[in-house]
């Protein structure tokens, strides 16, 4: 393989134009920050905004891409589904489990910093689950060569839902500071 495909259709390709791309996210955050600095946002709350806006992207989209990479079958082999918990988990590799544990990771630690309708842990475990299941329905439906498995949602969603704990003294703290979303209006007293 050669060209481009090295870079975007292998694993080792994804993972190293992930480490290549950092500096570029972190001027992203950067540039984010300062324009929300600029428009009357708190220096916190603009710096909070940008870091989790650009973590979300940046931490979720090279997991997301790899599990859509095709398998050497790919098209030639109808798409396979498992809807058994527990039953592919107990055949999984180290590897396939840390990675699925991983893929919404990013999502479940900093959407609760940027949304605060996601502020909870169940919401993070019901978001991530919806989008695992999207990508496992189009995994499916492009005929991929890979399984659509009940258990890679709920590793998805379990990596959600550790990331939103491990980041959740920061997203109750932030709840109490001023932010750039509008608030509604007080209900008058008659």
């Amino acid at each position: 393989m050669h060209g481009w495909n090295s870079w975007v259709g292998t694993f080792t390709g994804v993972a190293y134009l992930t480490v290549l791309v950092l500096p570029m996210a972190a001027l992203a955050v950067w540039a984010l920050a300062r324009g929300r600095s600029a428009s009357g946002a708190t220096s916190a709350s603009a710096w909070r905004t940008s870091l989790a806006e650009v973590g979300i992207v940046y931490g979720t989209v090279p997991w997301v891409w790899m599990t859509m990479l095709p398998g050497s079958r790919a098209g030639a082999i109808p798409g396979r589904v498992s809807l058994v918990p527990l039953r592919d988990l107990l055949t999984m590799s180290t590897g396939q489990i840390v990675g699925n544990v991983l893929v919404f990771a990013a999502l479940g630690f900093f959407a609760p910093l940027r949304f605060a309708a996601l502020t909870s842990v169940p919401r993070i475990l019901a978001f991530a689950a919806g989008c695992s299941v999207l990508v496992e329905t189009a995994q499916y439906v492009l005929r991929l060569d890979r399984v659509s498995s009940v258990d890679d949602v709920l590793l998805n969603a379990a990596g959600a839902g550790l990331a939103a704990l491990a980041s959740r003294r920061w997203w109750l703290a932030s709840a109490g500071m001023p932010s750039d979303r509008p608030r509604s209006a007080p209900v008058p007293r008659s």
